[in-house]
């Protein structure tokens, strides 16, 4: 067993590295790819640097180690640096902008004309076509105050 080691060497390595890159593509799961670049890694350093096979173990643990964390950074959705930050939050998108009144607010209800839906909004009793903006979202609920 320890002539095994002890003859660990960068083509075994390498060689390695593409069975572990290989079996990742016959059961995915992103786990064996980054074992497979570890081995990938540690076979390129024992090219340019002769090694112990235990340091090359280390090595090939170390690289691995690193790898989970690296994986989970480049793996994390950006939620952030969405091209459409309100998709499933239509109401958010309205804070803020101002409509025309279709019906005016009486007893605190009224409703403005949004695109081609109609929106109920919640305000002070205002007249028809005055100029209101969304100040609070709530669900589907719209409040309103003078623009």
């Amino acid at each position: 067993m320890t002539d095994m080691f002890v003859s660990l060497g960068a083509w075994n390595w390498l060689i390695f590295g593409f069975i572990l890159m290989a079996l990742e593509t016959i059961a995915p799961g992103v786990f064996l790819f980054w074992l497979g670049l570890a081995a990938l890694l540690v076979g390129l350093i024992s090219f340019a640097v002769h090694l112990s096979w235990q340091i090359q173990l280390v090595m090939f643990a170390v690289f691995a180690a690193a790898a989970v964390p690296a994986w989970r950074r480049l793996a994390r959705p950006k939620l952030d640096e969405s091209d459409s930050p309100f998709l499933n939050k239509r109401t958010e998108a309205l804070l803020g902008r101002e409509f025309t009144l279709e019906k005016p607010i009486i007893d605190g209800s009224g409703t403005v004309r949004i695109g081609d839906t109609v929106w109920r909004v919640a305000g002070p009793d205002t007249p028809a076509g005055t100029r209101v903006k969304v100040v609070q979202v709530d669900g589907a609920n719209l409040t309103v105050a003078a623009a």
